[in-house]
């Protein structure tokens, strides 16, 4: 998701975004240790758009 899509959302919506895309990103760290998973790049992905979501929700937290 991209951080304009991110900024528009209210703090509520990002904590949920956040919560989901860590348990995704544990999904697929359980994929990785029993080799289920084939394209590893997903979890960079993963791991950046919950830097991305943590870092909008910081700001807007702040910014109250």
């Amino acid at each position: 998701m991209k951080a304009a899509e991110l900024r528009q959302k209210d703090v509520a919506t990002l904590a949920n975004e956040v919560k989901e895309l860590q348990k995704a990103h544990f999904g697929l760290r359980m994929q990785k240790a029993t080799q289920q998973l084939n394209n590893t790049a997903q979890m960079r992905q993963t791991r950046r758009s919950i830097a991305r979501a943590k870092t909008i929700l910081a700001q807007k937290q702040a910014g109250q």
